[in-house]
Parts: C-alpha cells; structure tokens; sequence
C-alpha cells in the first residue's frame, strides 16, 4: 500500500497504525499527487490511500492518471473534505472507495482489505449522496439507457444482487445479505454488468434505477 498525505504528521501516524496490522502492508509514502505517480510507478502498490487537497497535484488528478498508468491499482480516497465536487471527482477519476479521516482503524482496515478486492467502499454520508445523485441522473439517463432492452432477462437472483449492488454494496456485504459466497456474488455481478450490456457498477446503478428496482 502507498499512503499520499500532504500532513507530514498524519501520514506519518497513519504508516504506523496500518504498520502494526499484519493485513497491510506499507510499501512507500507521498507528500503530494505528483510525488504518488512516481512512487506508484516505482513500487507498484495494490492499493493507494489517496489524500485529496494536496499542493503540486491534487488527489483527483492524480487519481485518474494512476489509473490511466495503472488500471491493476486501487485508489481509496481517505480525506476530511465531502464536498459534491470531491466526491463525484474522486469516484469519477476511478477511485473505488471515498472514507472521512475520523473512520476508526478497524474501518479504515476493513476498507482498504475491499479495496483490494475491487469492491466499493463508501463512508455512509458519502453513499448517501452517490445515491441521490444517481437518481437525478437517472431522469436524464433514462430514456437513453432503455433504448434497448437488456439483451437477456435478469433472473430473480440478479435482480436482488443488482438492487444491493446499486446502493453501494460491497460483494462481502451482498453475500452476506443474500446468504451467498464472495465468488458466488462475483459471479453474479459479472452476469448482471454483461446483460445490461454496461461496463460498471455505476453505470448499473443508472440501469437498475431505470428498471424500477429501486
């Protein structure tokens, strides 16, 4: 993992708190979303915790072209700023998890542990405005989505997986919600993206709504 701070003191804090458990593994560190890039390349981290107002580059910027370079990386977003504006732009740039800075340790483990699976961690104020954002694009994206009917049926299985899916669910958190193993629901996941003939979990969401699954 690369943890990207521009506080020298909390970056410094947060290398020895994920230091002490054995799940995480710290790889390198960075002051600032130039200096990121750099050792990203260099060290080839599975996961990158991502401050987001930094000087010299900023962490959304830094985001999408850590996952342009590096598309095999993760980029958790840790910051103390919620604002639409971050949100949307971090989750845009292909960040897969947004959390606060007052998250407690066990969280922020858990959090980095789904990240490296590829699955979306999201702080529940900030999923809150994912959602309500997603339903005001909903309205526009609609009529476009739906011009064409998904090419196969989903079944009643995949309409469940798709509903938990749509509110930020993670695959650990649907499994356990529908009773089913993380491969299983991966499985299903895959299923669902390939008849909605979508490329990910956003754009399912859009389509989930659309559908009047939600």
């Amino acid at each position: 993992m690369l943890v990207v701070d521009d506080q020298a003191l909390f970056r410094e804090g947060l290398i020895t708190l994920l230091s002490t458990r054995p799940e995480c593994q710290v790889v390198g560190e960075a002051a600032n979303g130039l200096e990121a890039l750099e050792r990203a390349a260099a060290l080839a981290p599975q996961v990158v915790l991502m401050d987001l107002r930094m000087p010299v580059m900023n962490g959304v910027e830094a985001t999408a072209r850590l996952r342009a370079a590096h598309p095999q990386v993760r980029v958790l977003v840790l910051t103390t700023f919620e604002e639409d504006a971050d949100v949307y732009g971090a989750l845009r740039a292909g960040a897969v998890g947004y959390l606060l800075k007052d998250v407690s340790a066990a969280t922020l483990v858990e959090a980095i542990r789904s990240a490296a699976r590829n699955e979306t961690v999201l702080q529940p104020s900030v999923a809150a405005k994912v959602v309500a954002e997603f339903a005001r694009l909903s309205e526009v994206a609609a009529p476009a989505l739906l011009a064409e009917p998904p090419s196969e049926a989903l079944s009643e299985r995949e309409r469940q997986v798709l509903r938990l899916l749509a509110v930020g669910a993670s695959n650990r958190e649907i499994a356990a919600a529908l009773h089913l193993s993380e491969g299983t629901v991966k499985n299903h996941v895959t299923n669902v993206l390939g008849k909605l003939g979508v490329r990910d979990r956003t754009q399912a969401a859009l389509q989930a709504r659309a559908l009047g699954l939600l």
